[in-house]
Order: structure tokens, then sequence, then C-alpha cells
């Protein structure tokens, strides 16, 4: 089928912006072609869709400042994009923009064990940090599900977590220093490659900026030594609330494990059919994993136990042996794209205190039945990161309007416990307009003040995290 020409104004724009990109760049790392601009239409929030005026790939951070300061110039919006998983439209193009994207940006340019660190470009992927230092037995620990193909710039951006980060932290607590390109061109180094810098926190407000502010070409990430050993446990339940009851339980007892990853029966079923962990026919179930020395492992797991008990599970299975262990772990880790195989999905991202694990898992079981769509529960239950992955149709009218609407009211429901709107994945265009559901005006002023300090231009990432309401009455005035 012919695709539809485009509005001539929309080739006269195009054809002025590439012209002034290519003056700065390599011929190869500027794409305005639509035909292959389309790759970049969307990220992992693949319902929503639109073509950029053109796409750039720059090696440099130098490259970089030299495409801000020429889209600067020219007053053009840019879209900063890792390696496009974001699941929450944080990398979603505007009509209007150009799309940096730093997936050629992956060498690593220092590392330093007697300091635990090492420095990256942002485009470097999260799995390949610990693969460039776990030779000499060092590891990179926030470990997102995406983390063989997300990027360490996304990562940044959406101060991302993953299985292990109820021991480690997520980017945040890993995060040494960046090296920050604004739209202005200029370059600043915040943080560096030491436990904490002296000063105001801009590191802290980089960390989960979601691209606003300016654009991450170079990381100095904290990396750790492997733990003597490490040893997963998994467990079965007969109701999804039972099994948030243990979570809490085993929080409450002041233990620590390295990881409490949590699994519902629609998401158990869709697994053992994609992946075939061998994975007990339950309800829900835990995977619970302790790290340290075989005396400490065993001291853990057993107190673990113990408090299991007092739930009655179903199933109890401790791995003896690396290939146990890679099969508890494999349905998990397969989870999201398991889910993929068999239904269109919405994968949401509130965040809870653990206490209310029991109660929440109950009442989206009701809302689920209220509403008419099915949900599957993944997550991480240590920290009370929710994943719930709400079904529905993408070729049935009105099914994204109401799986939409679903995932707004459960977001709601995380506000009202206490918690909050992301966790991991960011606010994108996904949550923008909940944001007042947490957020009170005077809060708001005062991000919208960052930002402006930051991009006063407001060219940065543009209709993303803030409601379009109120950045067009705040942009007015």
């Amino acid at each position: 089928m012919d695709m539809p020409k485009p509005d001539a104004r929309v080739l006269d724009a195009r054809e002025a912006v590439v012209a002034r990109l290519r003056t700065v760049l390599p011929g190869d790392a500027v794409i305005s072609d639509p035909a292959e601009t389309r790759a970049y239409d969307c990220d992992a929030l693949t319902a929503y869709r639109c073509a950029p005026l053109a796409v750039v790939l720059p090696r440099t951070t130098a490259e970089v400042s030299a495409v801000l300061a020429a889209c600067s110039a020219l007053g053009v919006k840019v879209v900063p994009r890792g390696s496009g998983t974001s699941l929450a439209g944080g990398a979603l193009p505007t009509a209007d923009c150009v799309v940096l994207g730093v997936a050629r940006m992956n060498a690593v340019i220092e590392t330093d064990y007697a300091n635990r660190f090492i420095k990256v470009q942002s485009g470097r992927t999260n799995l390949s940090v610990t693969g460039a230092v776990e030779a000499e037995g060092w590891f990179y620990a926030p470990d997102p599900s995406s983390q063989l193909a997300c990027a360490i710039a996304g990562n940044i951006a959406m101060n991302s977590g993953g299985a292990h980060c109820l021991k480690y932290g997520v980017t945040t607590n890993n995060l040494l220093g960046v090296t920050l390109v604004l739209m202005s061109g200029e370059v600043v180094e915040i943080g560096g490659p030491w436990l904490e810098a002296g000063g105001i926190d801009l590191l802290g407000v980089i960390c989960g900026s979601e691209g606003q502010l300016g654009v991450v070409t170079e990381a100095t990430l904290r990396i750790l030594p492997r733990p003597e050993g490490a040893r997963p446990v998994l467990m079965g339940f007969d109701a999804n609330a039972v099994a948030g009851a243990c979570v809490a339980d085993i929080i409450k007892a002041g233990i620590l494990p390295v990881a409490i990853e949590f699994m519902d029966r629609p998401c158990i079923r869709a697994t053992e059919e994609f992946a075939h962990a061998g994975y007990p026919d339950c309800e829900a179930l835990l995977i619970i994993e302790v790290e340290g020395s075989p005396a400490e492992i065993d001291e853990q797991l057993a107190r673990i136990k113990a408090i299991a008990a007092r739930h009655q599970p179903v199933a109890y299975r401790e791995s003896g042996s690396e290939e146990e262990s890679r099969k508890i772990w494999l349905g998990r880790k397969s989870a999201f794209g398991a889910m993929g195989n068999i239904n269109d999905y919405m994968c949401l991202d509130g965040t809870i205190p653990v206490s209310e694990l029991p109660f929440v898992l109950r009442r989206i079981g009701e809302m689920s039945a209220e509403v008419g769509l099915d949900v599957a529960n993944v997550f991480h239950a240590g920290d009370g990161n929710m994943h719930p992955l709400i079904l529905y149709d993408a070729n049935k009218p009105g099914d994204l309007e109401r799986c939409e609407a679903f995932g707004a009211a459960i977001l709601r429901l995380c506000v009202e416990v206490g918690g909050c709107l992301t966790g991991e994945h960011g606010v994108g265009i996904e949550k923008r307009d909940l944001m007042q559901v947490q957020f009170s005006d005077a809060d708001l002023e005062a991000q919208l003040t960052v930002k402006d300090v930051f991009d006063p231009g407001w060219l940065l990432n543009p209709a993303k995290v803030f409601p379009l309401a109120v950045t067009a009455a705040r942009r007015a005035g």
C-alpha cells in the first residue's frame, strides 16, 4: 500500500533540519528517510507511535554537544533515546522532533577495581557492564528484566531497578557520576569516581529525570565484588494475598534477601509453556534469593523457611546446584516475553509499602473482575515494586481505552495506600496525567522550575512527565 505523502511544510522543515545536522555529524549518523526512521516511531509502549523529523546516532560527547547546539539554534525539539525499551513511552517522538539515539556510544572508558568503579559511554547495555568486569570477579548490581538490551542511558533516565535491587538498590544507589550535555550544547560533569560528591546533589536530580534536563553521554558506575555464594528458593502458595503476607513478614523480621520476586497463576502458566522452568501448579509463587558464605546462606534460609511455614506453602524447592538456580530464575526472567507470546498487555509500575501487598493484590483481583480484563502479576515483591500486566485485545475497539482506565485506577490505588506512581519505568506519557494524583500543585511547580533551569526553551523530551494542561498553562503564563 502506498504511504501518504507528507505535508510540504513537514518536508521543508525536515530538509532544513537534516541539512544543518549533516554539517555537524558524519553522513551515516543522520537518518531522514521515513522508511528508515520508522524503527524509531515508538519504544516498548507500542500502542503509541509518531514519526520524527529525523534521527541522529552520534558516537561521542562532542557530537552530542554539536547536535544539541544546532537543534537549540533552530528551536527544534530533541527526544533522547537509549535502546528503546521504555515501557512508559519515555522515548516516544513528536512529529517536530529529532530523536537522538546513543546506541553507538557503547565503549568502556575506564575500569578501576581499586576504587570500585567503571566509566562507560551511556549507550552501553546494562548486562554488558557486568560483562566487562566479571572475569575479574566483579559485577554491576542493577539488573532490570530487559538488561540484555536496555542502555545505561535509559537506566539513568528512569532510575531502573531489577530483581536484585532489594539488597543493592536501584540505579541512583549505584551511580557515581555523569557527563551531561545541556540543550545549549554545554557539557557539564556531575559527580565522579567517589562515594559522595560535595555540594548540591545534582546527581540525584539527574537520575530519574527522564531526559528532561540533558543528555547523559558517559556514566561512572559503582561495581561490586561477586558474593561468595548465592542460593534461591522457590515457594508456592494457594493465594496471592497469602504470598504477599509472607513477603511482608520476611521484611518485618529484618531479613534482607538479595531478591524476592512474585508471580501469580496466569504468569506461572505462561512461563511454563514458554520456558519450561518446572514451576509448581499453584496460585502464586515467590523466588527468594540470599547470598553470602555457606553458613550465612543456611542461616538466612532457615529463618525464611520458618516464616513461610506459618503461611502454609504448597511447594518449597531449594536450589542445590547452579543448574537448579538457573531453572528457578529462568521463568521469572522470561515472564514478560512469555506473556507477550500469548496476549497483548500493558505493564504497569506502581510501588507500594510492602505491608500493603496482601490488600493491594486482593483489590486488584476484585477490580479485574469488575472491569472484565484479566491481570497477571509479576514483580519485585521485596520493595513493593509492582508490575501488574493488564491483558487486552489490541484489535478490539475500545479495549485499549478500557485497559488504560483500569491501569490508572490501579496506580491511584498505589498512591492511596502510601505508594507512588512509578518505581523504575518512569512517567513518560503513560502516567503524565496522573502526576496530580501524587503531587500537589506546589510539588509540580518545584519540578517545573528545575526544568526551566536546565532547559529554559523546553526543547528536551517534549510532552512527557508533566500533565499537558499544566505545562501549557505555565508556558502561556
